[in-house]
């Protein structure tokens, strides 16, 4: 998918509407031979009932392991949550013991993951998958559940869902798989879901009708939604806000329409001029200089001033951080003054980037 030139968004969710989710400071880390890597560094952000938010970034940059700290499903050790509350309702699910924690997980927030192949397993049939989640989240009887679990396929779409609940998930397509996937996670109402790159490994087609379905349940039943991609043409069409991720810590903040047309951050930039445009036959895509940061060895500084055009002093001195910074949506010293120096931020006007110049 590309970017388009405008960008509409969903309707978005009503600012009295409360805070469902909210991540303060997160830190986890994992303590592994060579070291130990920060993979999600400082992620502050809220999600509020009925919003729709994207997560964005390169593979590798803690997007994904954001999304299972949150659900609580990383092995420990070698993961540690270093610090931070992930309160949703009120209560920190940080603080919830193992059997609380799994009355939340699947009934109160549901995760779709990135491939289902593996997601699913493979000795029972699709129907006995959800109808065990049902079971245990809403304590209804099996006939209950089973019937439950075919007006789950139906409402994502899935043809003759009666015989669909007797197969297993070798007999069914990609397409046909992740749909599963999200019945089973919508078949407990949740009140926020977190999508995983659901559209990863699918054809053009099949990605456009997954995204559509996920849109449309969410519409008809007001589940908030934290989408994970790296596909900015997704989020262009899908979320209300954006949050920009590199190297474990969330660097741009905003609406879709002011980060997708009009980028602060040096690197939300790069990411946009990347993609592919029409008119670019023969050319050489733009790509952002450099390497990701060693894990093991981050840069003093901003994470990301040794790729950035547009790099000076105190970038290579001072680490930026979103939550201190002016304007509170972009962790960057162009735009706020770096403690103890001398230089003052060099302020660039807000523009639109043309997608793939």
């Amino acid at each position: 998918m590309t970017v388009p030139t405008t960008v509409t968004a969903p309707a978005r969710a009503s600012a009295g509407n409360d805070v469902l989710l909210e991540v303060r400071d997160l830190r986890t880390y994992f303590h592994v031979l060579d070291g130990t890597v920060k993979a999600v560094d400082g992620v502050s952000f809220s999600v509020r009932r009925g919003q729709t938010i994207g997560l964005v970034g390169e593979s590798g940059c803690g997007k994904s392991v954001t999304a299972l700290t949150i659900m609580r499903l990383l092995d420990i050790p070698p993961a540690e949550i270093a610090s931070g509350e992930i309160i949703f309702e009120g209560r920190d699910l940080l603080t919830l013991s193992e059997d609380e924690m799994r009355h939340v997980r699947g009934n109160d927030i549901a995760m779709i993951f990135q491939e289902p192949m593996t997601s699913l397993n493979p000795v029972y049939t699709v129907g006995d998958q959800i109808a065990e989640a049902v079971m245990l989240h809403q304590r209804l009887s099996k006939k209950e559940a089973w019937n439950k679990a075919i007006e789950s396929l139906r409402a994502v779409g899935i043809n003759n869902p009666e015989r669909r609940v007797k197969q297993y998930p070798h007999e069914l397509s990609g397409g046909m798989r992740q749909r599963v996937m999200i019945a089973m996670a919508l078949s407990c109402d949740p009140k926020l879901l977190i999508a995983d790159e659901p559209t990863t490994a699918l054809d053009v087609t099949i990605q456009a009708q997954i995204l559509e379905l996920i849109k449309d349940v969410q519409d008809r039943t007001g589940t908030a939604l934290m989408l994970i991609t790296h596909d900015l043409g997704v989020v262009a069409e899908t979320v209300h806000d954006v949050l920009v991720m590199y190297a474990g810590r969330i660097v741009e903040t905003g609406t879709v329409e002011d980060v997708l047309l009009a980028p602060k951050h040096p690197y939300t930039e790069g990411l946009l001029r990347s993609i592919p445009s029409r008119g670019m036959k023969g050319q050489r895509l733009n790509v952002i200089k450099g390497t990701v940061p060693n894990p093991f060895n981050m840069p003093k500084g901003c994470n990301f001033a040794p790729r950035c055009p547009y790099a000076f002093a105190p970038c290579a001195e001072y680490d930026p951080r979103i939550e201190e910074a002016n304007p509170p949506d972009v962790a960057c010293w162009l735009y706020t003054p770096a403690p103890g120096s001398p230089i003052p931020p060099r302020i660039r006007p807000r523009r639109p980037v043309e997608v793939g110049a």
